[in-house]
This record gives structure tokens, C-alpha cells and sequence, in this order.
């Protein structure tokens, strides 16, 4: 008897220190993972509701007049996917080069070149404590850095998952053929952008301008905006290779029919939009360095000048090229266009 009272006291204590050590480890463990800033220190952890909670909620309450034109943008670009796209690829990886993430705040952030994604950058790194203080603080090559924001890319399949089911995912748009004269600007027409001179425009110069002269054809520095738009439209350009980030379609860098996009931010609009991301997020008092509405006015008289002067047939072929940007993110032809 007191043998076998003996063995079942053993037993007992053996079982009770193997749940000690279970709940030890489980505790251990689950502190680990909210600990761990790859899974969020703050909506994870339950301290505060994560971005996609709080626009759950600001949908089934009384929505702002701001949160009702999200709502009704999330709706056109829902609608206009359906109808205008059929049959799609399924995505690898590599195409979500373009989407950045923010563990910490659980946010997905798909950036398309020439709106404002170097002041999206600036603020993502302020947001994530990679860097402190003022977002305009930080130097553009930080920004643009290789590495410094995790790409949705470089997560396995089922971590991509993960963050896709339960991140607020935001772009923002332009007016494309805006963004374009934006582009040409930027890279053909500033001295301090020689590495793209080299690259793209003694290519366009040598296969587009008859008679070039050997500096143009050495520098590539002097690109016309005909010239540019002609490039873009040649087939041989995109058997070559695929276009660069600065001139690629915005849908073919985000693909939005085939991501759900929570916020479509717009640069038109840019200031009111950052701050409606950066409140769901929890950050309201990051303020977003958004350029005047003067700056906005000048770039789109600039590519109002600049469009004038392409003919009516190549104003047709590029807006075909760009057009399933004009319909997903409802955007009408520009005035100065001459389509018909």
C-alpha cells in the first residue's frame, strides 16, 4: 500500500512539473512573439486596435465625409477591376517587390515613383523608429536605401499571407499622364541625374534621333519629351526589358486587382489622405510632408505645356498604353488632350 501510494505521488509531481514547465515555456513564448517587432509590439498585443480594425470600424459607424470617399474609392476600384480585367496570372513574390511593410503598426504600403513615395519612405522609417525625429530630416538616398523597409517580397508565402489577411494595405496614385511629364523632368532634364542620362537616353537617342550629335549620343542628356514618349510606345522597348519603376503603369507595380487595397490615396489630394492613413495607424501627430497645392498646380500646368505638343495620334496611343490606370483609379482624360 504505501509502495503504491508512493508511485502515485511520483507521478503526480512529475505530471505537475511538466505543466510548469509547459506553462513556462508557453508564457515564454508568447512574450517572446509580442516582444518581437516583426509581429507588432502594439495592435497585436492588443494595446491599441490595428489600422484595419480602426477603418472597420469608422465603416460600420457614422463614416467622416473623408472616410466615405475612401469607402467609394475602394468600391470604383472593386467595380472597375471586375469589369475591366478578365483573366489575370497569379502572382508570384517578386511582383510584390513594390509593397514595403510596417510590422510594428501592421501596415502595407505599395509605392509607385513620382507620388511622393520618397516623403511615404521618410515617414514609414520615422513610423518604424529606424529613423527619429522629422520625416523631412531624413536624406532621399536614406530613404531609397536597399533594405532599410522589408519588402512584402521577402517573406515566405505563408508570412505573406499572414500580412496580406491582416495588414491595412494603402497606395497612392497620379493622375498618370501628370506623373509621366513628372518622370521625363525628373530624369531627363536634371544634370544631377547622369546614371539615367547613361542608361535610358543615349538608348533613346541612338535609336530615335537621326543625325545625333556624338556628345548626345555619349551623354544621352538632352532627351525630348516626343523622343521619350516615342521610346515608351516602340515595341522593342518592353521585349527588351520591363519598364522602369518611374514610368511603369501603377496597376502593373501594385496590381490592385489582384491585392486588396484598404486606402487609395491620391497625390491630388495628398495631405488630407497621408493624415487619414497616419490616423489609422495610431500616429496622428506625424505630420506628412506634403508638397503646397501651388506645387500641384505648377506640375500639372507643366504637363499640360508638354502634352500640347504631341500630336493627336501619339496622345491616343499613350493614353491607350496608360489607360487601365485612368479607369481603375477614376481618372478622366486631361483637357488638353486631342483624342478625337
Amino acid at each position: 500500500m504505501g509502495r503504491r501510494c508512493w508511485r502515485r505521488r511520483l507521478w503526480v509531481a512529475a505530471c505537475l512539473g511538466a505543466a510548469l514547465l509547459l506553462l513556462c515555456c508557453a508564457r515564454r513564448a508568447v512574450r517572446s512573439a509580442f516582444e518581437n517587432k516583426d509581429l507588432g509590439t502594439g495592435w497585436l498585443s492588443g494595446k491599441r486596435r490595428s489600422p484595419l480594425q480602426t477603418l472597420y470600424d469608422l465603416d460600420q459607424g457614422r463614416r467622416s465625409p473623408l472616410a466615405e470617399v475612401h469607402r467609394q474609392r475602394r468600391d470604383l476600384l472593386r467595380r472597375a477591376c471586375s469589369r475591366h480585367t478578365l483573366r489575370q496570372r497569379l502572382l508570384q513574390p517578386e511582383d510584390l517587390r513594390h509593397v514595403l511593410v510596417d510590422d510594428a503598426h501592421g501596415l502595407l504600403y505599395c509605392y509607385v515613383p513620382k507620388v511622393a513615395c520618397t516623403n511615404w519612405k521618410r515617414v514609414l522609417l520615422a513610423l518604424s523608429g529606424s529613423a527619429s525625429g522629422d520625416p523631412r530630416a531624413i536624406p532621399a538616398h536614406e530613404a531609397h536605401a536597399p533594405g532599410r523597409l522589408p519588402s512584402l517580397a521577402d517573406f515566405s508565402r505563408a508570412e505573406i499571407n499572414r500580412r496580406l489577411r491582416a495588414y491595412l494595405a494603402f497606395l497612392f496614385v497620379r493622375e498618370p499622364f501628370e506623373r509621366l511629364a513628372s518622370a521625363y523632368r525628373n530624369k531627363f532634364t536634371r544634370p544631377y541625374n547622369a546614371a539615367f542620362h547613361l542608361r535610358y537616353g543615349t538608348r533613346i537617342v541612338r535609336r530615335l534621333r537621326p543625325h545625333a550629335r556624338p556628345e548626345a549620343l555619349a551623354r544621352g542628356h538632352d532627351v525630348r519629351f516626343a523622343e521619350f514618349l516615342a521610346y515608351l510606345l516602340d515595341p522593342r522597348t518592353r521585349r527588351e526589358e520591363p519598364f522602369n519603376e518611374h514610368w511603369e503603369r501603377a496597376h502593373a507595380l501594385c496590381h490592385p486587382c489582384r491585392l486588396r487595397y484598404h486606402v487609395v490615396g491620391k497625390f491630388e489630394t495628398l495631405a488630407e489622405d497621408a493624415a487619414f492613413v497616419l490616423d489609422l495607424a495610431g500616429a496622428p501627430h506625424l505630420r506628412f510632408p506634403a508638397p503646397p497645392q501651388s506645387k500641384v498646380a505648377a506640375a500639372r500646368d507643366q504637363a499640360a505645356r508638354l502634352f500640347r505638343d504631341i500630336s493627336p495620334f501619339y496622345q491616343r496611343r499613350l493614353f491607350d498604353l496608360y489607360k487601365m490606370d485612368f479607369l481603375l483609379f477614376n481618372y478622366s482624360a486631361p483637357t488638353y488632350l486631342r483624342l478625337h
